[in-house]
């Protein structure tokens, strides 16, 4: 059994098609979205159309829930002014053009779902299961990550809104021992127990660790245990970047994407 999970699209059609067709062609059983369809690219519609053409189970991301509920927020954590200013006309801009049968498909996705694969317990959400815009960061002390797989009672979380993916393991009732396996073509076999896992998809279309690729994540389930593999595509980063300077979007936007930078 094979999962997709990818997040973070952002409005970046070019780097969606690479990844939907990187899963096709790896024989993939089952896809899932984390959210955060919109915000930041060029092409929030056609993001949105094209996960639903698909019919992808979607969770719904903290710019989701802002662009659907018509709000002047999107829920993110700005590190200075200038992003924060920047921020606030790429809400605006994405919020006139997402269509209304668009925004109401954002606001009634849901914020978490929930699945059982062989012995596996897995929660799929945003941000965490706490809040749709907290950022688990692969740092985050391993005692406060081990409480929040104890309440939710699972083995398996995954997430995004980060920008940054990893895969981290964690001996349970411990809060010690966290593991991190490195970003690239990385591969981890692990049997359900007394180990809880953490994931984070990473981007699509707005990667923030400097490889401008698009991401996801690779879950085969296979012999009781699973395989984690981050993957990374090639898409055209110069059209992409291209349409944020022509779209009227701030176009700092642009020279993230080419730099992979937040």
């Amino acid at each position: 059994m094979k999962l997709a999970l990818f997040s973070d699209i952002h409005g970046n059609l070019y780097a969606l098609q690479a990844v939907l067709t990187d899963i096709k062609a790896r024989g993939v059983d089952m896809v899932f979205c984390g959210g955060d369809l919109v915000g930041y690219g060029a092409f929030p519609n056609e993001v949105i159309s094209f996960i639903r053409k698909d019919r992808i189970p979607t969770i719904m991301g903290n710019y989701d829930r802002g662009i659907g509920h018509d709000l002047d927020d999107c829920g993110c954590a700005y590190r200075d002014e200038l992003s924060k200013a920047l921020g606030k006309r790429s809400i605006a801009w994405t919020g006139a053009k997402v269509t209304p049968e668009n925004k109401a498909y954002l606001r009634n996705l849901p914020e978490r779902i929930s699945l059982k694969i062989g012995a596996y317990r897995i929660l799929m959400v945003h941000g965490s299961p706490r809040k749709i815009n907290e950022y688990l960061y692969a740092d985050r002390p391993a005692a406060s990550v081990v409480r929040i797989f104890e309440t939710e009672k699972v083995d398996i979380i995954t997430c995004g809104h980060t920008h940054l993916p990893y895969v981290l393991k964690l001996r349970a009732g411990e809060g010690v021992g966290a593991e991190t396996i490195p970003h690239e073509q990385s591969k981890s076999q692990t049997k359900p127990g007394n180990i809880y896992i953490l994931v984070n998809s990473g981007s699509v279309g707005k990667p923030k660790d400097g490889d401008p690729r698009a991401g996801y994540v690779l879950m085969e389930f296979q012999d009781g245990g699973v395989n984690f593999e981050i993957i990374r595509v090639e898409y055209d980063v110069e059209s992409a970047a291209r349409a944020v300077e022509q779209s009227g979007l701030p176009v700092e936007y642009a020279e993230m994407l080419r730099l992979a930078s937040g």
